[in-house]
């Protein structure tokens, strides 16, 4: 697993569902928690989707890499992709 050290530029890929707000919501609470500077932008564009190779959302793109799709990750994931 790749860990993201310093700013943090996320993008949380989806229609716009609630699993996607929720996704967006609790990245952004985590990173509060363990004061980690970062930007996550929401992305409903089937386009991008596409572009990342998502398939089932919502998806979770770090610095430009994939790395989550399908569901609300867990906070340990989380955690561990912003770990400094």
């Amino acid at each position: 697993m790749t860990v993201f050290r310093g700013f943090v530029d996320i993008i949380v890929l989806g229609s716009g569902c609630n699993k996607c707000t929720k996704t967006a919501e609790i990245i952004e609470k985590i990173a509060n928690e363990m004061s980690t500077e970062v930007s996550v932008k929401k992305e409903t564009s089937a386009e991008v989707m596409m572009s990342y190779g998502v398939m089932s959302t919502p998806a979770v793109v770090i610095d430009n890499a994939l790395v989550h799709s399908g569901s609300i990750p867990h906070r340990d994931q989380i955690q561990t992709w912003l770990e400094a």
